[in-house]
């Protein structure tokens, strides 16, 4: 123990020397602690580095071998600061493994760190950007996405991405400049938002994006990360500004707005100390009742916004699914056919194989940081 070794390098602990001298001198262990007033079992365990060389100790050895206490204390500083550096190097060569569960260029591409060939480079980055101290801390199942410990399809790399993706929407949120949190304000920009939904992607993100800053949202939308699950989070940065971030995995228009609502939903429930995590997976995520209540009333809430409950109703008494009844419907509602069909595919009238889709609509998202 008084020695450590990795790689090259070699840290030698004070008390390797101690053992060096006593052994030249022909001196015991127990007649050591003798001259240097201490119990033998302080001297075992300097000599084989279980404890940390003090002032005192140094002194001490320092005038029992008629050397310097400067000697004594430079070998502690030395050893020290190679332990240190072993430990950094064992850490980041821990770290270079999880970077094979991380794919760096979603960062890079975003401009969010800086272009990197190296792998340790890369982990120094990103350690920078999650400002964690290792990137270990990205495989806590309880850091922000808070995953069930039972479920075995969960492994390390999911836990790793879907942290990684909720810490970059809120560095990005944190970014955004927003007026102070309105709840009467969001609501009533409802209605305007739902008639983005006829509006092409180039048109809509822009003002949606200023509509929900002057309520105090912050409006993320990310680009999808490779096994990370994650479809939405909520979390308030501070009790006036909160963020709302949105993967942008399927990118069309239905799923878009749903998810969308659902996450307005969350906002409007304003549970300041919960992060609200929507998953592609939802038995992954660690839910309580009141958790399961949000996700519940989230659901409906978005459903009843996009499509008012005794409009769809009539709608779907009638049973009439062809692409004529779809899209009067939907002109009459104000909101894009692909969300009616949506609806209809996810509540089992009508097939996700038919020839309908082509009332659906595929989002381009461009990714941004601002």
């Amino acid at each position: 123990m008084n020695k450590i070794l990795y790689e090259e390098i070699i840290a030698f602990h004070p008390g390797y020397y101690v053992k060096e001298l006593i052994e030249d001198l022909a001196m015991t262990q127990s007649e050591l602690a003798k001259r240097l007033e201490t119990t033998g079992k302080t001297v075992s365990d300097l000599v084989n580095g279980r404890i940390n060389l003090t002032d005192e100790m140094a002194l001490k050895l320092s005038i029992v071998f008629g050397t310097s206490i400067e000697m004594w204390l430079n070998l502690n500083k030395t050893y020290i600061q190679k332990k240190i550096e072993i430990e950094r190097r064992v850490s980041e060569d821990e770290q270079c493994k999880i970077m094979k569960a991380i794919d760096y260029k979603f960062w890079e591409t975003m401009k969010l760190v800086e272009p990197a060939k190296k792998t340790i480079d890369k982990v120094r980055e990103l350690q920078k950007f999650f400002k964690v101290s290792t990137l270990s801390v990205l495989k806590r199942r309880d850091f922000l996405v808070q995953y069930r410990t039972a479920i075995p399809e969960v492994n390390d790399t999911n836990v790793i991405n879907a942290n990684a993706w909720v810490q970059t929407a809120i560095n990005i949120g944190r970014n955004i400049n927003v007026n102070k949190f309105q709840r009467k304000k969001l609501t009533s920009f409802l209605p305007e938002i739902r008639k983005m939904t006829v509006q092409s992607v180039e048109v809509f993100l822009p003002e949606l994006k200023k509509l929900l800053a002057s309520c105090g949202v912050a409006l993320v939308v990310m680009p999808n990360l490779k096994n990370c699950g994650v479809n939405g989070a909520v979390k308030w940065l501070n009790k006036d500004k909160v963020l709302l971030a949105i993967n942008d995995r399927r990118k069309y228009a239905d799923t878009f707005w749903f998810s969308l609502f659902h996450e307005l939903g969350h906002v409007l429930q304003k549970r300041i100390t919960m992060l609200i995590i929507s998953d592609q997976n939802s038995n992954w995520i660690e839910e309580d009742e009141l958790m399961i209540k949000l996700e519940e009333d989230a659901d409906v809430f978005s459903k009843n916004m996009l499509i008012p409950k005794d409009e769809y109703l009539m709608f779907i008494n009638e049973q009439r699914f062809d692409e004529v009844s779809i899209i009067e419907f939907a002109d009459k509602a104000g909101i894009h056919p692909g969300i009616v069909l949506g609806r209809l595919q996810k509540e089992g009238y009508v097939s996700y194989k038919t020839n309908l889709n082509s009332l659906k609509q595929k989002y381009c998202f461009i990714s941004s940081t601002k």
